[in-house]
């Protein structure tokens, strides 16, 4: 089994991803350009950003530079307008659509009594209804793709009174991305679109991680995105009917698939990693 991801490839399918110009997103985005897939990115980015390294333009000559092509739609996931967009980007220049990845997502970990009403309906806009709305978009050109999937990164619904009281803005966001997710599996399961969530084990090394997390310290308890790039390739590769409706935790995935070495994928070798969110 290949250690960097599924046994299948990618190459020649076209992937619609919301929020792919840094980070997990464009991690998974360059995995797939490896194979040679053609990737259709919507990011806000368009110009450098001071706390944020890259912006859309660079995600997408990454992407060409591992063997993919790539098509930048500059915008933001709350518009329908710029979701018809990029659906419509990856028909005229790609055929259509075989995978969509709802990657875009706000993190705020303000209590309920805190949390400004602004950043609670940004949470809902980008992560549930964005989910919600690139997938309806995709689903046209998905119910024709050979091998469809939709891949939401989001996590399992834990119930647990740790979980519910800890920050229920931002849970209730995330798992909106989820139970949507859930519901598109049983909605085309018929089809089939295979429709899955992934989420990381531990705390990824991200620009959200150490701008929001504790900086430095944080990133020493981290994976490298790479982990998250290889265990979304083994879904995307798997075959549509065989895996569906599935809330998915990275190194479960790799495990599955036969790798036994995720210490390579530890920022610092060695280091007690950081359990994330709702796990």
């Amino acid at each position: 089994m290949n250690p960097h991801g599924g046994g299948g490839t990618l190459a020649g399918r076209t992937i619609v991803m919301s929020g792919g110009s840094r980070g997990i997103g464009l991690a998974i985005a360059l995995r797939a350009a490896r194979d040679g897939a053609n990737i259709v990115l919507i990011a806000k980015t368009d110009t450098p950003h001071p706390k944020l390294r890259g912006t859309i333009h660079t995600a997408a000559e990454q992407i060409r530079a591992a063997g993919g092509r790539a098509v930048p739609v500059v915008g933001d996931v709350r518009s329908d307008e710029t979701i018809e967009r990029a659906v419509r980007a990856a028909v005229d220049e790609f055929g259509g659509v075989d995978i969509c990845v709802n990657n875009a997502s706000v993190l705020d970990l303000s209590g309920t009594a805190r949390i400004a009403p602004r950043r609670y309906d940004l949470m809902q806009d980008v992560n549930t209804r964005g989910t919600f709305m690139l997938t309806k978009a995709c689903l046209p050109e998905l119910v024709k793709a050979g091998n469809p999937h939709v891949l939401t990164l989001s996590p399992p619904l834990n119930l647990e009174p740790r979980w519910l009281g800890a920050h229920p803005a931002y849970m209730l966001a995330k798992y909106g991305m989820t139970l949507a997710t859930l519901g598109f599996a049983a909605e085309f399961a018929g089809v089939p679109v295979a429709a899955n969530c992934l989420w990381p084990r531990t705390t990824i090394a991200t620009d959200a991680v150490a701008n929001l997390l504790g900086g430095g310290d944080a990133l020493a308890r981290t994976r490298s995105p790479q982990i998250m790039a290889d265990a979304a390739h083994v879904i995307l590769t798997a075959p549509a009917a065989a895996l569906t409706g599935r809330t998915l935790v990275d190194d479960d995935v790799l495990r599955a698939a036969g790798v036994t070495d995720l210490d390579t994928y530890a920022t610092v070798p060695g280091a007690d990693l950081e359990p994330d969110f709702f796990l």
